[in-house]
């Protein structure tokens, strides 16, 4: 019983690639525009509840259209509190996440890399000596998929409340560069134009993500900068 969360939301994940990838894309958005806007306006709670756990089931089960999801949520509520949103959303998401990877294989497959000695063994200790700004780094530069991200700290042992905490905060600026997107959106669709997903490599946005990357590594550096004069 403790694999069947990971085992249905990897089939669920499966299914979901195979049956919507070619559905969630932004011609499906611009076509259910108004629909959705005037859905909004007449049922805002009931709207902003639908949004979150969509928003929560797309990261929970690996599925197509996050970065979608974060420019709707923009383009519904506006930059604030449409980042509020989509950040709680994802936090939630990847916490579910977590939690059944780590109920399913994290914990054994864990327990056996401390049973061995090797590489794996002292990188699951370096992490857990280091949590909270290895924590911040994988999220402020996300280099692997977050569904990836979310399977492989499931496997290190570390913290629930540290990993909610610093998921939340670290993808707020990804969050709020996609977010910002979305609140312009109605001028895209007016122009015909799609939304520029590469805005997060535009330097006013990129340095200041780069640059609180620096700081979540410098606790790090530090650290091996004084074993080295040890």
């Amino acid at each position: 019983m403790r694999h069947l969360p990971i085992v249905i939301i990897l089939a669920v994940a499966l299914a979901g690639m195979v049956l919507l990838r070619d559905v969630i894309n932004f011609e499906t958005l611009r076509e259910n525009r108004e629909a959705l806007m005037a859905f909004r306006d007449a049922h805002y709670l009931l709207a902003v509840l639908a949004f979150i756990a969509a928003y929560v089931a797309i990261v929970t089960f690996s599925l197509p259209g996050a970065a979608l999801s974060t420019i709707t949520g923009g383009f519904l509520f506006g930059i604030f509190p449409g980042v509020l949103f989509t950040v709680t959303s994802a936090t939630i998401g990847a916490i579910l996440l977590f939690l059944a990877a780590r109920m399913g294989f994290g914990e054994q497959l864990g327990a056996r890399i401390d049973a061995r000695e090797g590489r794996l063994r002292r990188l699951r200790e370096a992490i857990r000596e280091n949590e909270i700004p290895v924590l911040f780094l994988v999220r402020l530069v996300p280099v692997f998929p977050f569904f990836v991200t979310n399977l492989a700290l499931s496997i290190f042992g570390v913290s629930v409340a540290r990993f909610a905490v610093t998921t939340f905060l670290g993808i707020i600026p990804g969050g709020l560069a996609f977010t910002s997107v979305g609140a312009g959106l109605d001028s895209l669709i007016a122009s015909g134009e799609q939304p520029d997903l590469a805005v997060v490599f535009q330097p006013q946005i990129l340095g200041p993500i780069l640059a609180l990357a620096a700081l979540a590594a410098l606790p790090l550096i530090i650290k091996v900068f004084r074993k080295r004069i040890i």
